[in-house]
């Protein structure tokens, strides 16, 4: 078979372009060939279309006094190649290939099938690399130290410990949803990392299942979870004959099961979205019933007042509750029971009866005026308080200076008996990197240098250069040219080549410690073969 029927038979079997092909096999024979000549030799290759061979050529530079035969020639022997030649120009002399020894095309098959899979690698990539976003459908394929490998058909995903639901469990050959959270590439292939954690994954389930939101005619406003335990999801119609809520659920609650049974029994609270804050918060804190909502304006909070038998249910189990509602509406929330807010009352009350010139009763007017503590009553004007007490002007000012006396002993023994919950303090992220993950980062590169480290020449800081630029084996190393290794590394070009040239002596120990082994088997093979015989 010849040249150009491998190449096509190759690109056919490997789905790849043929000038892929054809670089790795230009590529291949320009290493074997430095192994011969050395690095220092000027060697071009190139692919012949006409007679469908790799042609390559030594260029040799004319001179009176040959010194190293592979890079010098005299004028009369540039004349018999090209009669024009003159001293000092270089003269390429074509090569025999056929000349290369067994090692060298045990080297050239390796690039090759390296060229090979970075090209197949790359594609892979390419047909990936914008699905960030999706959910994606495979099966398991194993399951390394709790990551979940997911096999998509010509690539492996993996869904990390912390990107999976609480308590699921999944066996290899299960089938399994993940959403697309990054496409990475490395010279392992594409790294495609999922997860069911994330806010997104929810939201892509409801457009796969909610018609109405894959039409955009109902909208999920936000999205909060406590992954594999309770979501809540805010939605609004853009049609005012849509009911939001019974889009999501569905008939007889159809709809919503499919999404409850996917994440494995997490519960799913579908919210109305509504423009008035105080309104979107009781209902996000359904199933409790709120009685009284007293708004913040300044601080983006909120007292929610409930009912004492509603008080467990606005907060939750651990909180939950009140933390996902405060998650969904972006507000800070303190939930208190009728009763508690009586007694707080009554607790503010007492406070400001005991400040010099101040009953009960102006108490009751100060409260009523929301103005609940010495330190908010030291702050308004004196006018104010004359209006509001009906006082003279020297007992207003002598009430402000008690108030401010009375917040500063205050500030230095009171504490928050509330319970608040705020966004900030609930939230969290699904793209936190967990230290785990990191330890084993480290540990990969730490691999990697070790092995480079083995290169004659090869220091720490090159060392690192390659392990970060994603090398993870001698073979990647030599695969690639000077120019694309200094791309990859920004190292200095002389340093490239002394690497290169490290990493080719060591290919070459390899395989003629894997030739002896081969020796040594077989005529480890041939004795026992001649004792069979003569027994």
């Amino acid at each position: 078979m010849n040249l150009s029927a491998v190449i096509a038979a190759v690109s056919q079997d490997k789905n790849l372009d043929r000038s892929v092909i054809i670089d790795a096999l230009e590529q291949a024979i320009l290493h074997a060939a430095q192994k011969d000549f050395g690095p220092e030799s000027e060697l071009e290759v190139a692919y012949n279309e006409s007679t469908e061979e790799i042609d390559l050529f030594q260029f040799r530079t004319v001179v009176e006094e040959v010194e190293d035969k592979d890079l010098h020639l005299t004028l009369e022997e540039a004349q018999k190649l090209d009669p024009g030649s003159e001293m000092g120009d270089s003269i390429g002399v074509r090569l025999d290939t056929s000349r290369f020894g067994r090692i060298a095309a045990q080297a050239a098959k390796q690039i090759i099938m390296q060229k090979v899979n970075q090209a197949e690698r790359h594609k892979i990539y390419e047909r990936f690399k914008d699905r960030k976003g999706e959910i994606l459908s495979g099966y398991v394929r194993r399951i390394e130290r709790r990551n979940i490998i997911v096999d998509l058909g010509q690539v492996e995903a993996v869904i990390p410990a912390r990107e999976q639901l609480f308590g699921e469990r999944f066996r290899v050959k299960d089938r399994i949803q993940a959403y697309v959270i990054d496409v990475s590439s490395s010279l392992k292939g594409p790294q495609i990392i999922l997860s069911r954690a994330v806010n997104e994954f929810l939201e892509k389930l409801f457009e796969q299942n909610v018609t109405e939101i894959y039409d955009q005619i109902v909208e999920i406003i936000s999205v909060a979870r406590d992954p594999g335990h309770r979501a809540k999801v805010a939605v609004y119609s853009r049609d005012s004959s849509v009911d939001p809520v019974g889009a999501c659920v569905g008939m007889k609650g159809a709809r919503i099961q499919i999404i409850v049974n996917e994440l494995g029994g997490e519960k799913i609270d579908v919210v109305p979205w509504d423009n008035d804050p105080a309104v979107f918060v009781c209902d996000a804190l359904s199933p409790a019933v709120v009685s009284k909502v007293i708004v913040d304006e300044d601080n983006h909070s909120m007292e929610i007042i409930v009912a004492e038998d509603q008080l467990s249910l606005a907060i939750g189990r651990r909180g939950q509750n009140v933390r996902l509602a405060a998650q969904l509406t972006g507000w800070k929330l303190d939930i208190k029971s009728e009763v508690s807010l009586e007694k707080q009352m009554e607790s503010f009350k007492a406070i400001l009866s005991s400040i010099e010139g101040l009953g009960e009763m102006h108490a009751g007017i100060l409260i009523n005026e929301d103005i609940k503590t010495p330190q908010e009553l030291s702050q308004i004007s004196t006018r104010a308080l004359i209006r509001l007490l009906n006082l003279d002007e020297e007992v207003a000012e002598a009430i402000i200076e008690a108030a401010k006396t009375k917040a500063h002993e205050l500030s230095q023994t009171t504490t928050t008996e509330t319970q608040e919950f705020s966004v900030q303090d609930t939230s969290a992220s699904p793209d936190m990197v967990v230290d785990n993950e990191k330890e084993l980062q480290a540990k990969r590169k730490k691999e990697r240098m070790e092995l480079f480290l083995k290169l004659k020449g090869v220091g720490e800081a090159t060392a690192d250069a390659l392990a970060n630029a994603g090398y993870a084996t001698i073979g990647d190393l030599i695969a690639d040219s000077n120019d694309e290794i200094v791309m990859k590394t920004e190292l200095p070009i002389a340093v490239v080549k002394t690497v290169i040239i490290a990493a080719d002596k060591y290919m070459l120990e390899h395989a003629l410690s894997l030739n002896k082994d081969s020796e040594n088997d077989d005529h480890e093979d041939g004795q026992e073969d001649g004792d069979n015989v003569h027994d």
